[in-house]
């Protein structure tokens, strides 16, 4: 891919994860980080599983599946 397509499409990832709820971007990004710095593939599953149960209890979860059911944008607070 040149160096111009790249740039295009990084940009666009990252603009697509910046409508996601930013706690979920951030539990994401700490099971990713565990899982690159050695950690055993069961602590990351109990990492992962933590931080489904924690965002499950969010206001931004909530949010996230009305606006799903509703088919709109949602409006993530970062609750």
């Amino acid at each position: 891919m040149p160096d111009a397509e790249l740039e295009v499409a990084a940009r666009a990832l990252a603009e697509d994860m910046l409508r996601n709820t930013p706690l979920g971007l951030r539990l994401t990004k700490e099971c990713l980080r565990m899982s690159l710095d050695a950690g055993s593939l069961e602590e990351v599953i109990a990492l992962e599983d933590r931080n489904q149960v924690l965002a499950a209890g969010t206001a931004d979860f909530r949010e996230g599946v009305a606006a799903f059911l509703e088919k709109r944008p949602a409006k993530f607070q970062d609750a």
